[in-house]
Parts: structure tokens; sequence; C-alpha cells
């Protein structure tokens, strides 16, 4: 019994459901196979609008990036949830956002340490180096000043101070002897941030060198040193207190064979009158000899010395003085070239010195950078903010366990208080839209909530994101600023605007869909009953849905949303026949919606 009341139960379910379906076709079937819908022209107020659908964004945010090298890139080892909130006590106290891993470049530094230190060793080497080869060449060059001075002492001890220095100047020796020790330029500093400037280093060297004496003089000297045995002509010297001992013993030994001469004759005189004995007169005799030959030695000695030892002692003299002031301008080139060295070998010892010490801070800083910490309030955003780095960057998911790149966005900490939605309008809407404009915006999430925003930039170019994708599609990204501050308003909402781009007070408007563009006139289908009246309209301006019409049609009458086929044909045949007209062809065509 249960059972047949089911079955009649099911069967009554079935003749209701029938006759409901069948009620439905039969009242839809003659709106089908009539006449299309219509819509009574209105005149009144139209809004031309620009509407278009985008996302809610803050104006400014701070985005936190990867600021650590490497390739392929670095891990995430912790991260914050998405949506935290950082407060005041966050930056305050320095919470870790983002912890990234650092056994990289932990290892790094401890080799870096290692590398330091040799570095460091070998800097201090090349600088004691430098003091040494400094001190040593003091000594040098002080040394052969000293011989050179001393040289040019003997030089005018033998010879006088008026002679040497006529004889000197004609050969363009130094009459002066520089004292002073040639350095290199100033020590380069061992301060890490300092640099050594190579070039004015460089012309300090060349200007110490260059103003050296002569490298080369000439080994043979071309002096007649013998017009200078007359004591007239010699300062005070050996030279001329030789010349005058051998002058005075040559007249001691003239006068004394005179008087040896004198006597002689005077013996003979006497020996010949008998008064002297020849043993007197040969003595006599034998003083007159000894006196001669003491004058031809003193005349020889003098000759000897005046020909051979007064010019071979002055050369001499004048070759120690020459020679030692070679070895002065040698020892000074020598002590420039040395200390040029030595402080080539510091500077490239401080150089590689500098170098490491940015290596060491430069790694220090990446380990520093893979800890992230809250630096501003704000609600946490992964990544840039937006999905489309996901879709069209080739850039993985912020997450932990994921890899980030250098100068990859992390986070995104927005500030709240000034909130905006960017859209991308067609290029056929852009010439309405200008900065200024007033907005109406619509939040998805909360409908029953209008806010209200303006305009703030329009893009100038197309937005190069879309192009690869469509090129024929040009949509500029155009900036809406929203009025107030709204907590509940968060990153990443999906909104609709609604650009008011101007209201026309009072103008006949139809739907866009009630007009067809055709050779470049436009025409409605007017419903006066059967036939329908195919008439040309003059359009206007025109938002998403309205249109305005000038001339050709009156307020109340009804046209026809959706064109029967035969009306179509008609109107293709019409076009045939049509001449075309260059001025309607000019007129703004409306969008088809």
């Amino acid at each position: 019994m249960p059972n047949r009341t089911k079955l009649i139960r099911w069967a009554i379910a079935t003749a209701v459901l029938l006759v409901v379906v069948f009620a439905w076709q039969h009242a839809t079937r003659p709106a089908a196979a009539g006449k299309s819908a219509t819509f009574a022209a209105r005149r009144g107020p139209l809004e031309i609008n620009v509407l278009q659908g985008g996302a809610v964004e803050a104006l400014e945010s701070q985005a936190v990036k990867c600021e650590v090298r490497g390739y392929p890139g670095v891990k995430i080892l912790k991260i914050v949830e998405e949506g935290y909130q950082v407060t005041d006590e966050d930056v305050k106290t320095n919470r870790v956002l983002v912890e990234l891993d650092s056994s990289d470049l932990k290892k790094q530094i401890t080799q870096q340490e290692i590398t330091f230190e040799s570095t460091a060793a070998t800097l201090t080497d090349a600088r004691q180096a430098y003091d040494i080869q400094l001190n040593q060449n003091i000594s040098d060059v002080s040394a052969a000043w000293q011989k050179a001075r001393f040289a040019r002492m003997d030089f005018d001890k033998f010879m006088g101070a008026t002679a040497t220095r006529e004889i000197i100047t004609k050969l363009g020796l130094p009459d002066e002897l520089d004292a002073t020790i040639p350095t290199a330029p100033p020590k380069p500093s061992l301060e890490p941030a300092g640099a050594t400037n190579t070039t004015a280093t460089n012309a300090s060297a060349a200007s110490a060198i260059s103003a050296l004496p002569p490298a080369e003089q000439p080994r043979r000297f071309n002096i007649d040193f013998a017009k200078y045995a007359d004591p007239e002509l010699l300062g005070d010297g050996e030279a001329k207190q030789k010349i005058r001992k051998l002058e005075d013993e040559l007249k001691l030994a003239l006068k004394d064979y005179s008087q040896t001469k004198g006597k002689l004759e005077g013996s003979q005189r006497l020996h010949a009158k008998g008064f002297m004995t020849k043993s007197e007169l040969e003595l006599d005799e034998y003083w007159h000899d000894s006196s001669r030959l003491k004058v031809a030695s003193a005349e020889t000695a003098q000759a000897l010395f005046l020909k051979y030892e007064f010019p071979k002692s002055c050369e001499e003299s004048l070759s120690k003085f020459a020679e030692a002031v070679r070895e002065l301008d040698r020892a000074r080139k020598g002590a420039v070239s040395k200390l040029a060295q030595a402080e080539a070998k510091w500077k490239s010892a401080e150089g590689r010195y500098n170098l490491e010490v940015r290596q060491r801070k430069d790694l220090l800083e990446q380990l520093d950078k893979c800890t992230i910490r809250a630096k501003r309030t704000g609600l946490v955003v992964y990544g840039a903010g937006n999905m489309e780095q996901y879709y069209f960057g080739g850039q993985e998911q912020v997450r932990e366990g994921a890899v980030v790149r250098e100068q990859q966005p992390i986070l995104t900490i927005p500030d709240m208080t000034k909130m905006a939605v960017k859209v991308r309008i067609h290029e056929t809407y852009i010439k309405k839209v200008q900065k200024g404009l007033k907005v109406r915006i619509t939040i998805e999430a909360f409908p029953d909530k209008k806010l209200e925003g303006e305009v703030s930039k329009v893009g100038v170019l197309p937005d190069s994101r879309n192009m690869w994708m469509n090129p024929d599609m040009k949509l500029y990204v155009t900036t809406i600023t929203i009025n107030g501050i709204h907590d509940w308003l968060k990153p990443g909402m999906s909104t609709k605007v609604e650009i008011l781009v101007k209201t026309l007070p009072d103008v006949v408007y139809v739907p866009i869909q009630a007009v067809t563009p055709v050779e470049g006139k436009h025409f409605c289908l007017v419903d006066k009953g059967s036939p329908q009246e195919r008439r040309e309209v003059e359009v206007g301006e025109f938002n998403d849905e309205f249109i305005e019409i000038k001339h050709g049609l009156s307020e109340g009458e009804k046209v026809v949303l959706r064109a029967p086929e035969a009306s179509e044909k008609e109107a293709a045949k019409d076009k045939e026949n049509a001449q075309p007209d260059t001025k309607e062809a000019d007129k703004p065509q409306p969008p088809k919606k």
C-alpha cells in the first residue's frame, strides 16, 4: 500500500512538471518568433562616463627586495605570514620579517678572513721595507755627497779655490753640491677608503730625477794646466806653495853658486901668486862644483814639477772630484729608483689590502642583508603586491623554501592611508579621460559602500605588458586616487570604477545596440507596427550603455534593440545601392557592445 501511494505521488509530480514546461515554451515561443525587444527613446540628462574594472593598491609602499647576490639565488628559511600587520612595537624591537639562507656567505667570510690576515701581513712587510730603503738611501747619498765634498776640498787645497772654480765652471761641473736627500712622493695612506694619486706620484718622481746633475761627464779633460803654473793665477794651495818652494830653492842654489864662483876666482888668483895652497884651491873648486850641481838639481826639480807633477796632480784631483760627483749622481738616482720600487710594492700591497677590506665589508653587509627586519608599519604582502609577477614574471612564488633572486621583491608593505585603483583603459576612451576627473568606485566585496576618487595620472604610452599578448589592443594605465582613509580597504580588492567625463543636460538617447553603423552612417530600426521603419540618425556622445541621438529620432519613439533577419538583409541591400557621404563617413562610430 505505501508503494502504491508513492507511485501516485510521483505520477502527479511528473504531470505538474510537464504542464509547467509546456506553458513556459508556449509563452516564450511567440516572442522569439515575433518582433524583437524595443526601447522607447528617452530625453533627459545623459552621463558620459567610462566604466572599467581594476584592483586596489597603495599609492606608496615599501618594497623589500632581496639584496643578496649569487646565482641561482638564495633560499627563504623563514618569513612572516602574508597579511601580518607590522606594528610600532615590531619596528622598535627590529622584528625579523624574513630570514634568508646565509650558510654559503659564512663559508666565504671564513675564507676571506684567512686571506685578509695574509694580505695585512704583506702590507706591513712592504711598509717596513719602504722605511728601511728610505734610511738606506739617506746613508748612501750622504756618503756619496761627503766623498764628493772631500774631493772638492782636496782639489781646492792643491790648486786653490780661484783656479778650481774657473776650471769647474768651464767643464760644467757643479760648483755647489746638493746636500738634499732625494725621496719618492709622500707615503701612501693606510686608510682603506683612501686612493693613491698615481699621476701625482709619477710627476713627483720625474721631477726628482730631472733635478739631479747630468748622469755622464767626460773622463778626459782638455785643460791646459801649464798656464796655471804661474803663482799669480793659482790660489793659496799646495801647488802654489810647491812652486814657490822650488823657486826659492833655485834662488838659494844660484846665490850659493854665485858666491862659490866668486870665491873660486879669488882663490885661483891667490894660488897663482902663491898665497894659497893647492889643497885649499881644490876645496874651493869642490864647493863651486857642488853649488853648480845644486843649481842644476833645483832647475831640474822645478822643470819636472811644472811639466809633469803639477798637471798630473791637478788632473788627478779634478778626476777624483768629477768621479765623486758621478758617484753622487748615481747614488741619488739609485735612491730614487730603489725607493720607487719599494713604494710600488707598498702600493701593490695596499691595493690588495684595500680590495680585501672592501670584499670583507661587502660579505659582512651581504650577511647582514640575509636578515630583513621591520622598518615601518603596515600590512605585509608577499612579492610585489600583485599576481602578475607569478604569471608573467617567471618568478617562483614567495614562500618558505622558495629561492629568490637579487632585486626580486620579497615583501611589500603598502601605505594604507593612500590607496588607489589602477585601470587599463582602451584607446577608444582614453581621449576622454583627463587628470582631475571625478570617479565613482565600487568595491565588489562591499557593493553597498560607494567610494569617491579622482584621476591622478593618465598613461602617455600604451601598457607594454599587454602588447605581447595582443599587439593590436592599446591599453593605457590610469591611476585613480581614492579619497579618504578606509580601514576595511585592502590591496588587491577587485573594483569597478566609473570615470565621470561630463553630463549632457537634455538630450535624446537610446541604447548603443539600437544603432547600426553602415558605410559611415548610422541607422535605427523604428518600431511603428508592421513593417518597421529603417531610419538614418545623427549620433553624438556615448557611454557604455547609451548613445546621444542628435537628429532623426524623437522622444518616445520605440527602436528595436536587435534587428530581425529581414531588416538586416534590407540594410545590406541598401548598403550596396547607397552613395558614400564623405561628411557622414567622418563622424565617430559608437563601439558595439
